[in-house]
């Protein structure tokens, strides 16, 4: 009786730390290799040392809550080439040490907020070749780590500016093969990735889809004028709501989409302007300023030079209609403040 209860004791523990029937695992290098053996699910009883786990080319369709509890040590989770349509909230959270987690290849229509909480040591992220429409505002807490990611070759239209600034230490983004929309919605995106490109990072771009007449061109080359009109439409939005942009700007420009008329999409929904706007918010800054300069000099030799009540009354008014005119139609810097604000 002793020796079958010592037997069936050793037995469990044995294969408790063994590997799956189907994979090969290699002591050496701590790593499970299930890749191409038909799973639809993680497979249970994989070593608890393991720290690099290949699962690719399989047929796993979902992962549970608490699909990786048993393998906390894993550094490298590969998970391409399967059939996953959603991952569960906090799958991954107890991979505290994870490092690079793969999941190209896949299903993915959706990624929730907080999908990649508490994975401090996360370093790369690739969601690429899914067909994911939307991200959140915030991959998770203790995600700050993260220095590549990879959205490419999905169905994105935009992504929240919050999103990439929460993600201090990027290194290289990948974006393209998406239908992006170069419409108000994506001028966030424009900021940030000038910004990013700036500090030395690595994009491959945002080729826009969509309107059509900026179709093919890169983001980065459409002019700031041509989001002139959304900046100033903007303004009535009080800066309460600011986190409510999106929904707020698709109420403001019901035109816009990639079903737009040609007229309509010619300047991304916005709409026909009269005179031509500066090239840019820091351009159009600027012309106040020098503006303001040269008139200010100007308003002082007429001073001077007005000797009579009359004459003086009469130049102020042709002052006030030459120049303070053509300021307020390019937008005084407060005009553009609420707008920045809401982009933030």
């Amino acid at each position: 009786g002793n020796w079958l209860l010592i037997w069936s004791v050793t037995l469990l523990a044995h294969t408790a730390h063994s590997c799956p029937e189907k994979c090969l695992c290699h002591k050496a290098s701590k790593t499970a290799d299930c890749k191409n053996r038909g799973f639809t699910e993680i497979p249970a009883r994989l070593p608890p040392e393991i720290q690099i786990l290949q699962l690719q080319n399989n047929r796993i369709w979902r992962i549970n809550q608490n699909a990786f509890t048993a393998t906390p040590l894993l550094k490298i989770l590969d998970l391409s080439n399967n059939s996953i349509s959603s991952v569960a909230l906090g799958a991954f959270q107890k991979l505290r040490y994870l490092q690079v987690l793969n999941l190209t290849r896949n299903l993915i229509h959706y990624i929730e907020n907080k999908t990649f909480s508490f994975l401090p040591h996360l370093k790369e992220l690739d969601l690429s070749s899914n067909s994911i429409i939307r991200l959140p505002e915030t991959f998770g807490n203790s995600t700050g780590n993260i220095t590549l990611l990879s959205v490419k070759h999905n169905k994105l239209q935009k992504m929240e500016r919050i999103l990439l600034e929460s993600l201090p230490n990027l290194k290289v983004v990948l974006f393209k093969d998406n239908p992006w929309q170069c419409n108000c919605n994506i001028f966030g995106m424009k900021l940030w990735l000038e910004s990013f490109l700036y500090r030395g990072g690595i994009s491959d771009g945002i080729i826009c889809s969509a309107p059509g007449v900026r179709k093919g061109k890169d983001l980065l080359k459409v002019p700031y004028e041509l989001f002139g009109v959304c900046a100033l439409r903007a303004v009535p939005v009080p800066p309460a709501s600011s986190h409510q942009w999106p929904s707020s700007e698709q109420r403001a420009w019901p035109k816009h989409g990639p079903h737009g008329e040609p007229g309509d999409g010619g300047r991304g929904g916005c709409e026909p302007k009269a005179r031509p706007r500066p090239v840019s918010l820091r351009h159009a800054i600027a012309t106040v300023v020098i503006t303001g300069v040269v008139c200010g000099v100007v308003c002082l030799m007429m001073l001077a030079a007005a000797v009579y009540g009359c004459a003086y009354a009469a130049i102020t008014a042709r002052y006030h209609k030459e120049h303070l005119g053509p300021i307020r139609q390019h937008g005084t810097p407060e005009e553009k403040e609420p707008f920045e604000s809401s982009m933030a």
